[in-house]
């Protein structure tokens, strides 16, 4: 049952800071590039290698934090749906080069974040 409460809670603040990153990047940025979409991806690609170092090799963390931090956190913090979504959303509007840059930058840089983050830790 504590692992159920664990990822609730850290679904609750992983969807309320992906929330608040993209209110402010409606504010302050651009609005053709999906730039709220695409920091969280980001963010959490790099975040995931990270904690997953932390966890499993460092040892530093119980083995539930993963529940919180990965399944439920990042789980509700990043969010490949909505950019599957608005990759369709583009090209349906279409701007095929836009939407072809937005997911091969999106993949390279998740990709090299959780790499990234792995290479941090260790």
């Amino acid at each position: 049952m504590l692992q159920y409460l664990l990822v609730a809670l850290g679904g609750a603040l992983g969807s309320v800071c992906r929330f608040a990153i993209g209110r402010f990047s409606y504010q302050y940025f651009n609005h053709d590039w999906p730039w709220a979409t695409f920091t969280v991806n980001s963010l959490g690609s790099f975040a995931i290698g990270m904690i997953y170092v932390v966890i499993t090799e460092k040892s530093t963390l119980h083995a539930d934090s993963r529940y919180l931090l990965i399944v439920g956190f990042l789980g509700a913090f990043t969010t490949f749906s909505t950019f599957a979504l608005e990759t369709v959303a583009i090209i349906e509007g279409g701007r095929w080069l836009l939407a072809l840059s937005y997911v091969l930058i999106t993949l390279v840089s998740c990709v090299l974040g959780c790499g990234l983050g792995m290479l941090l830790m260790r």
